[in-house]
């Protein structure tokens, strides 16, 4: 078997708004790899830091500590206009909200021709356009929507019109934010079927970010578990569905719906207040809403550790849920 080539690094990451006693935790000590040609999925509930992990590596966030590498080069921070400009066309990010992210003064093929225009300026206007043709064709755009608006089509159209906009600088690294989420379940399957299409045929790395399991089952290759701004289980997408440890990682996959009448699943229901990432006390993130939460739970927070080969989790009692 070929060795895994690390593509993007992400080291000891740190990210934060405000000062003193009402600085936010966005991002704390997260630590991962993602390998060229796979699909890492980041996990968890809305407001967990997934996003803004997304936004750093692609350099629309700055970030507060730690590192992240880009094929071995430091990218966050002053780096050269060189590299900065190699980032943007090598690392790019498909947006949640497809109709937000789109200037609803411009057509489809004005949309896609944009980033083109904007790096690429020695390209020719003919090439811009054919350029956006082919990135049209690619991603299953009809040649009769290029005079089109974004508020004359339907959710999947605008999804794939941020799609050919990613693929028009031929990056290497696409972060996929919630890229789902916002369509009906029909148009999602064609979606993630593009996706995966895509990045078979041209090589492509994703960051998928989720807060959904159950769309990550069948795409990822490694899954990391967010809960405020901490990973708290990472291993690769087919151990975490046969051995899930920390107890957000069950109550998560317990929300995923099972399509048969006849089989009852039982729903692990989580009570209990947020613990709040202003200025977060040294315990488990977690502990305010875990059943199973202990006193050293609440006066001391678990490291990320490896409690079988490749498997991850910040839990103290990590063994105890281990199958």
């Amino acid at each position: 078997m070929a060795e895994r080539e690390k593509l993007i690094e992400v080291k000891d990451l740190q990210i934060s708004f405000g000062k003193g006693r009402k600085k936010f935790v966005a991002v704390d000590h997260v630590n991962f790899d993602i390998y060229k040609g796979e699909t890492f999925s980041l996990v968890g509930e809305s407001g967990s830091g997934k996003t803004t992990i997304g936004r750093a590596i692609t350099r629309i966030n700055p970030t507060s500590a730690g590192e992240i590498y880009f094929k071995g080069k430091k990218i966050n921070g002053k780096i050269s206009k060189e590299l900065d400009r190699e980032v943007i066309k090598s690392c790019q990010m498909i947006f949640q909200d497809p109709y937000a992210s789109l200037d609803p003064r411009m057509n489809v093929l004005q949309l896609i021709e944009e980033p083109i225009k904007v790096n690429h300026k020695d390209m020719s206007k003919s090439d811009v356009t054919a350029r956006a043709k082919e990135m049209m064709e690619l991603v299953g755009l009809a040649k009769r929507l290029e005079g089109s608006y974004p508020h004359e089509l339907d959710g999947g159209r605008r999804q794939r019109i941020g799609i050919a906009r990613a693929l028009s600088l031929n990056p290497e690294f696409i972060v996929c934010d919630e890229p789902v989420s916002a369509l009906d379940v029909s148009i999602q399957a064609q979606i993630l079927n593009l996706l995966q299409d895509l990045q078979a045929e041209r090589g492509l790395t994703y960051m998928f970010i989720t807060h959904d399991m159950s769309v990550v089952k069948h795409i990822s290759d490694d899954i990391a578990v967010m809960y405020l701004g901490q990973l708290i289980e990472k291993c690769p997408a087919n151990e975490i569905f046969k051995n899930t440890i920390h107890p957000y990682s069950q109550a998560l996959l317990s929300a995923i719906p099972i399509p048969n009448v006849h089989v009852k699943k039982e729903r692990m229901i989580l009570k209990g207040e947020l613990t709040s990432p202003i200025d977060p006390k040294p315990c488990c993130r977690f502990a305010a809403r875990c059943p199973y939460a202990t006193e050293e739970c609440m006066a001391k927070e678990p490291e990320l550790r490896e409690v079988k080969p490749n498997h991850f989790v910040a839990c103290h009692y990590a063994e105890k849920f281990m199958k």
